[in-house]
């Protein structure tokens, strides 16, 4: 019988890199900037998906069902309800980023007339915010992957 060594899945390079990224990202999603937008995002979110009953066009059915799914899409993926892997679910940033363009025009698109000043004022400003708060979340991810390909990569560390 024969033993031969085999070396630990431990000390795997795709696993220490892994194991570095994980550390990299906990780092970042741990900074007071990163926490505030998270925040932000959520309660903009919430808010989208009240504001038809808040702002007082809950009348309006189809733009009170597009704010409704719009505003649980966009608090589930910028607060990070994907899980833990910031720079992953921060790159998801930029379909946020398509959700407040979509918030700012949806006024005018959704069918039927919703076109209220109301409505309009609402979803712009609302609309504005959440794509800031995106391309900031985005701009955070990008600088977090940007960060850690020019680092050691693959490298065991100690």
């Amino acid at each position: 019988m024969t033993t031969s060594s085999r070396s630990s899945m431990e000390t795997h390079p795709d696993i220490l890199d892994m194991r570095r990224r994980h550390e990299m990202a906990e780092r970042a999603a741990t900074t007071s900037r990163a926490q505030t937008v998270e925040t932000m995002a959520l309660l903009t979110g919430l808010y989208l998906a009240a504001s038809p009953w808040i702002a007082g066009f809950n009348g309006l059915t189809t733009l009170a069902v597009n704010n409704l799914i719009l505003g649980i899409a966009y608090a589930v993926l910028m607060s990070g309800g994907f899980g833990r892997a910031y720079e992953r679910t921060h790159s998801m940033a930029w379909a946020c980023c398509a959700l407040g363009a979509w918030t700012i025009i949806a006024p005018w698109a959704v069918a039927g007339d919703v076109s209220t000043t109301r409505s309009i004022v609402n979803n712009v400003i609302v609309g504005v915010i959440a794509l800031l708060l995106a391309m900031a979340a985005s701009a955070a991810a990008r600088s977090s992957t940007s960060q850690s390909s020019s680092g050691t990569r693959g490298m065991p560390t100690p």
